[in-house]
């Protein structure tokens, strides 16, 4: 089991919460993902979006939150927060590399600074080859929820999910899953949709579901422009996006806008249609599929459920194991820095005017098309990241994904109907 390198002591200022004052039944809410190791990864994946932020922050060989650092976000996290339950995650680089013992002082100092009646939640995604029955126990003990990363079956992981010294990693996940079931740890899998897999939706799905046994399902889109490791989302010239549909709107091309490895927009709206099909005939009710959810959540106009579909984002930021602070997960850029705890408090940078800015900013740089587009309010443009192309009028800010999202939410209205009659009558029985 990996330990925790020797740590220096670090100098913080201890800032203390500024609260604004609410309406009633109103309530601080944000959240944050938190990076202890910084990008570190035992895994060389060739389509992570993070590994390069090791050069460009200028981080250490092996990057570690100080227990003075880790102890300043425990403690301004909760204190920013008025709710009553605050979810801390945990990722990475790869979160594992910390150890055990990091995980019990993390639950540790949740514990003393939780206020009374306050419910903390904790969520830790790993690509799972660490994981080992001391591991499995704790994170029972300590009611974690795990995110396990997998891409399907074993050739299709391995296809970019290999190790530092080149090595396949299916066999490790697969113990990772049997492990964490035998231990009656929850789990939802993480599958990034690439190039690649998205070509074969249905091994994807029915090898995580009926082999690796999965009841939770995240699909993510891998899109990442070609100049991601130095230039930050939102900062690429709109005169070089290309047109929508155009070849350079999809990846493997030389003039492309996206690496090789991103999934092409139409693959991911056949991909999520075919999963859909085999999802509603035979595991609707039995396989939660956040995205699946989210679109049915919307449809019955609830809030969405994922950031990337709601009309505004902002709510979710990122933490470094420095302590600073950017705007978004995606978007850890000198340019989305919003300062480091040690001497601004999370409230200060969370409910900043800059911050609810980056998040209005979803909405109000829609382009024409997304603003008339019958679709709007189950996508609101999707990820402002991944807003790479022009329209076919030449209006910049189109989404990248946006062919292959028209395909699959025109594809699900077949079904839509009968299932949002289902939900209310449950919703009803319920509410009575």
């Amino acid at each position: 089991m990996n330990s925790p390198l020797p740590q220096k002591t670090i100098e913080l200022r201890k800032p203390r919460a500024k609260l604004a004052p609410l309406p009633p039944g109103a309530c601080h809410r944000f959240h944050a993902i938190v990076k202890p190791v910084g990008a570190q990864c035992n895994l060389d994946c060739a389509y992570c979006y993070y590994l390069h932020k090791e050069e460009m922050l200028g981080q250490a060989r092996q990057p570690r939150m100080a227990d003075e650092m880790l102890e300043e976000h425990i403690r301004q996290y909760i204190e920013a927060q008025t709710g009553d339950e605050v979810v801390f995650s945990w990722q990475g680089g790869e979160p594992t590399i910390l150890g055990v013992d990091f995980f019990r002082k993390v639950v540790a100092l949740q514990e003393r600074h939780r206020k009374p009646g306050q419910r903390i939640e904790n969520d830790l995604q790993t690509n799972g080859t660490l994981l080992d029955a001391e591991w499995a126990t704790f994170l029972k003990q300590h009611d974690f929820l795990v995110g396990l990363s997998c891409d399907g079956p074993q050739d299709l992981h391995d296809r970019y999910r290999l190790t530092k010294g080149g090595a396949t990693t299916h066999a490790k996940v697969v113990a990772a899953a049997r492990l964490l079931q035998q231990h009656d740890v929850p789990f939802s899998v993480l599958c990034v949709v690439n190039r690649d897999n998205a070509q074969q939706p249905l091994e994807v799905y029915r090898f995580l579901t009926r082999e690796l046994g999965a009841r939770r399902l995240q699909f993510i889109s891998c899109v990442e422009p070609k100049s991601f490791a130095s230039v930050a989302p939102q900062h690429q010239s709109p005169a070089a996006q290309p047109l929508v549909g155009s070849r350079a709107a999809r990846p493997g091309t030389p003039d492309s806008v996206v690496t090789d490895w991103s999934v092409a927009p139409e693959d991911w709206g056949h991909f999520l249609s075919a999963v859909w099909d085999d999802w509603y005939a035979n595991d609707y009710g039995k396989v939660h599929i956040d995205l699946f959810e989210n679109v049915v959540a919307q449809s019955l106009g609830m809030p969405a459920q994922r950031c990337i579909t709601a009309e505004f984002c902002g709510k979710s930021l990122a933490i470094e194991h420095s302590g600073e602070v950017f705007s978004c997960d995606h978007y850890v850029y000198p340019e989305y820095r919003l300062g480091n705890i040690a001497d601004t408090h999370w409230s200060e940078m969370a409910y900043t005017e800059r911050q609810q800015g980056f998040g209005f900013a979803k909405r109000d740089t829609l382009p024409r098309d997304c603003r008339e587009c019958p679709h709007l309010k189950l996508c609101w443009g999707e990820c402002p990241k991944n807003r790479l192309v022009r329209t076919s009028s030449g209006e910049p800010g189109l989404n990248y994904l946006c062919p292959g999202l028209k395909h699959f939410y025109s594809h699900i209205q077949r079904d839509m109907p009968r299932i949002l009659q289902q939900v209310s009558r449950y919703l009803e029985r319920i509410q009575r």
